[in-house]
């Protein structure tokens, strides 16, 4: 029985040099067509995302059939970043909008003045004159249009 114990882990030595390491290889990346933006490797636990236009790498996992990615530290920075930039120039804008003088022209209550509502008035009396003699041109004696 020695001999044929020998012989079985010769044969399953041999067997597993032949065959590639499982831990060694690793799957082949999910690559997108040329159109599209994300290459998705798989890693342990989920994928690694490969922005192609950016080179941005995010780690995304998929947990109860929701997908989350997360930001790779160096990408997490700059993000932060742009957020506090951001931020700056709003405040700095809202400060030179506050600081902007009111125009002369504007009023706190939108209505328009005696002589805006009279000349507006007026452009709707000679609209409906001319209606009305159009009309009146349009009829026959006695009938109708």
């Amino acid at each position: 029985m020695g001999k044929a114990r020998r012989l079985f882990l010769a044969i399953v030595l041999a067997a597993s040099l032949d065959a590639p390491a499982v831990a060694e290889t690793s799957p082949p990346p999910i690559i997108a067509p040329d159109s599209e933006r994300f290459t998705l490797t798989p890693a342990e636990g989920g994928y690694v995302r490969l922005n192609k236009e950016t080179g941005a790498l995010s780690y995304c996992s998929v947990k109860d059939g929701v997908t989350a990615c997360r930001l790779g530290a160096e990408e997490r920075a700059a993000f932060e970043a742009e957020i506090d930039r951001l931020r700056k120039e709003n405040a700095a804008l809202k400060a030179r909008a506050e600081a902007a003088p009111v125009p002369p022209t504007a009023r706190p209550n939108m209505a328009p003045s005696e002589e805006e509502f009279e000349r507006a008035l007026s452009f709707t009396e000679r609209f409906l004159r001319r209606i009305m003699r159009l009309f009146r041109e349009e009829t026959s004696p006695g009938g109708a249009l």
